[in-house]
């Protein structure tokens, strides 16, 4: 890898402003007092600056979300660019979420430079140029303070960049530093990428703040919670089978571990939303305790276009959740023979449009000749739509807008890496010392959030906690893009994502509806699609020091 990289235009645009040559590091070494007084507000600017590649992700592919890529959804759109994901059409020319690859090597390169720029003393030195350090003191403390912060959230920037690249990679080269003179850097084993990313997180996570309670100019940074949850989640992944295929217990004891730090903070305040429905609503997640690290955005209606029945004016169907997904709710009492989706679990009506149900001022009818008949061009082929994280009857021809903040961690899925590593560690009832609660309590906390009506988990030993556990992960982080890269550390893609996509059809009856679950499309999965490629340009571009993925 060429670790010389020219910085995206959004990027140069956020710090422009505080310094006119983001690339040229001479002012970093040899700074005059001169210098130094027109870069003292830069220091805000390229702090900022490693947040913008964040994912977002409502974006990450088809301009939707990468539900499509697994078998919870089917993009409607026959021109999709997840179809090379839905094929095993990857190859080491065709990569769509490559610009990912590029996008958080810039943000790694954006906090390394801002560690240069204010490291040894300048970034003090900076601060004080011009001050009066008597009269002047609590505004000085202030900054001093909060440069503190922005250097350890410089380095849980690092971690979290490296965190996504190695789910998506496996082994990727590792840049510790700003440099800018054309150096190659080899790929780093994928646990030696786990061990760097768990080092910056422990060795300044003291230095973080709690939250920004105080602060809420502050609020989207990084806090001591954050760094805690791409931990946890880092060796969740690292001791899943896709990465320890001996299953070293040890690799399982250090994601409880891990998780157990976090959940064990008791002045972090963490907890469940109250509703799950409602959570993902709006700026509901901004004010929720259950919210670790949401990715914000100005309102806009892009989900809603993107994804309100096509018989909704504006709506492109988009995303359109699989019956293969419907089929993993629950039942929480006798089953209605004339609707099959009436006593289910309550997140299955929170998350999926179903026939029958009340949407966008209507009720959806998909049978021929109804509001939302399935022959129509561009309506779901499915039988579903999305109802998750969009707000409900959007005027879309006046334009309404509507905040959609993209929960990147959150409580849920931190009780849920709790309970998977607890049981592979300890199994489903142990309670080592200086641990919170048993896998199964961790489970559970989850499942009656949603409703208490919902059976509670009696699997017994060690393997059937964990079909468990995958089931409450495929149903509570349904299209928060956890399924595809679940089912690649599981090792269970190759038959999962090799097995057809399941629909149903709908037929008007006396009494209502019949349901007919059809086959909307297949899917193929290969061996060498457990790791992404790398494209060919970005080898040759590193001389070849970057090692592509096996088989690709």
């Amino acid at each position: 890898m060429k670790i010389r990289t020219i910085l995206s235009a959004f990027v140069i645009a956020l710090v422009s402003s505080a310094c006119s040559d983001f690339l040229n590091t001479s002012v970093d070494r040899n700074s005059t007092g001169e210098t130094i007084a027109t870069n003292y507000s830069s220091i805000w600017g390229f702090g900022r600056a490693f947040y913008t590649p964040i994912g977002y992700g409502f974006g990450m592919i088809d301009s939707n979300i990468f539900a499509t890529a697994s078998d919870e959804a089917q993009q409607t759109s026959a021109q999709s660019t997840v179809i090379y994901f839905n094929k095993g059409m990857l190859n080491e020319n065709v990569n769509p979420l490559f610009t990912y690859y590029r996008n958080y090597y810039e943000g790694i390169r954006a906090a390394n430079f801002f560690l240069d720029y204010v490291g040894d003393g300048k970034g003090e030195q900076m601060l004080a140029h011009n001050r009066n350090l008597v009269t002047d003191k609590v505004n000085y403390e202030r900054d001093l303070q909060s440069l503190a912060w922005f250097k350890a959230e410089a380095h849980v920037a690092k971690a979290y960049y490296y965190s996504e690249l190695a789910k998506m990679y496996g082994g990727v080269p590792i840049v510790e530093s700003f440099v800018d003179d054309g150096t190659m850097i080899k790929r780093s084993s994928y646990e030696d990428v786990v061990d760097y990313i768990v080092r910056e997180i422990d060795d300044y996570k003291s230095e973080l703040a709690l939250n920004w309670d105080e602060f809420k100019d502050r609020e989207g940074r990084f806090t001591l919670g954050v760094a805690l949850a791409i931990k946890a989640r880092t060796l969740l992944y690292a001791a899943s089978p896709l990465h320890n295929p001996e299953n070293d217990v040890k690799k399982w004891e250090a994601a409880a571990a891990a998780a157990n730090e976090l959940i064990g903070n008791s002045d972090l305040g963490y907890a469940l939303a109250d509703s799950y429905g409602s959570y993902f609503i709006g700026g509901n997640p901004l004010t929720s305790p259950e919210t670790i690290y949401a990715v914000r955005r100005s309102q806009s209606n892009n989900m809603e276009k993107n994804n309100y029945p096509i018989a909704t004016q504006g709506g492109k169907s988009g995303a359109t959740p699989t019956h293969n997904l419907v089929a993993a709710y629950e039942y929480i009492g006798t089953p209605d023979p004339t609707d099959p989706y009436a006593n289910r679990d309550p997140r299955l009506a929170a998350s999926i449009v179903t026939n029958g149900s009340t949407w966008n001022g209507r009720v959806i009818d998909q049978s021929a000749g109804g509001s939302d008949d399935m022959s129509k061009a561009n309506a779901s082929r499915t039988g579903y739509y999305l109802k998750k994280f969009l707000t409900d009857n959007l005027n879309l021809q006046q334009g309404q807008a509507a905040q959609h903040n993209w929960v990147a961690y959150r409580w849920a899925e931190v009780l849920l890496n709790y309970a998977e590593a607890m049981n592979e560690a300890y199994g489903p009832d142990a309670i080592p010392a200086g641990y919170t609660m048993s896998a199964r309590a961790a489970l559970q906390q989850v499942r009656d959030r949603a409703s208490t009506k919902l059976p509670k988990v009696s699997a017994a030993d060690k393997d059937s906690f964990r079909e468990a556990v995958k089931r409450e992960r495929r149903v509570e982080l349904a299209f928060e893009d956890h399924r595809y890269w679940d089912l690649l550390r599981w090792k269970d893609a190759m038959d999962v994502l090799n097995k057809p996509v399941l629909g149903v059809a709908v037929t008007k009856t006396e009494n209502g509806w019949s349901y007919e679950v059809k086959e909307v499309a297949t899917r193929t999965f290969h061996e060498r699609n457990y790791y992404l490629p790398f494209l060919r340009s970005e080898i040759e571009n590193s001389n070849n020091t970057l090692e592509q993925n096996p088989n690709y």
